[in-house]
C-alpha cells in the first residue's frame, strides 16, 4: 500500500464559478486560479501523486503554462491517473475534507463523490467527502478562501 496526502488552497472572488469536486455551486463567489481552481480535485491529484512518489500538481500542471489557463481539473485527474497506471498504481481509497464557512456543501458531497468515484474508476464506497467549517476564523472563517485536504491510498498492481 502507498499514501499520499494533498492541500489546496484558493481565495474566493467575483465573477468566477464556484467548483468543487467537479460540481457547480450556484453561489455569487468561484475560486481564483489558473485552471477553475477546484480545490477538492487539486488536493486529490496531490495525493495521488504523493502516494506515487510522482512529484506534485505545480510540477505537472504549472500555472506558468498557458495551456492550462481555464482548464477543468478534471483534465488534471485524468492525466494523473493516465501516470499513476503508467507506473502500475491503481487507486484504493481516497478520503476528502473540504474546510468553507460557506456555502454549506450539503446533498452537493454526494454528486462530488460519484463524479470522483467514476472519475477514478473505484467503488464510490471508496471515496468519503467531509466538510467542515472554520467557526469564523482565519480567511477561510471569514468566507475569504476555500481549502480541501485529501488523504489516498494506492496498491501496485502486478
Amino acid at each position: 500500500m502507498l499514501f499520499g496526502i494533498g492541500y489546496d488552497i484558493h481565495r474566493l472572488v467575483e465573477n468566477r464559478k464556484l467548483i468543487l469536486g467537479g460540481v457547480e455551486f450556484d453561489y455569487p463567489l468561484g475560486l481564483l486560479g489558473h485552471s477553475d481552481a477546484d480545490v477538492v480535485l487539486h488536493a486529490i491529484c496531490d495525493a495521488l501523486l504523493g502516494a506515487a512518489a510522482l512529484g506534485d500538481i505545480g510540477e505537472h500542471f504549472p500555472d506558468t503554462d498557458p495551456k492550462w489557463k481555464g482548464v477543468s481539473s478534471k483534465v488534471f485527474l485524468l492525466k494523473v491517473i493516465d501516470l499513476l497506471k503508467e507506473h502500475r498504481c491503481a487507486v484504493n481509497n481516497v478520503d476528502v475534507t473540504i474546510l468553507a464557512q460557506r456555502p454549506k456543501l450539503g446533498q452537493k458531497k454526494s454528486e462530488m463523490k460519484k463524479n470522483i468515484a467514476e472519475w477514478l474508476c473505484v467503488d464510490i464506497g471508496r471515496i468519503n467527502i467531509k466538510a467542515t467549517t472554520m467557526e469564523g476564523v482565519d480567511a477561510i472563517g471569514r468566507g475569504e478562501a476555500i481549502a480541501a485536504q485529501a488523504i489516498a491510498s494506492l496498491h501496485e498492481e502486478r
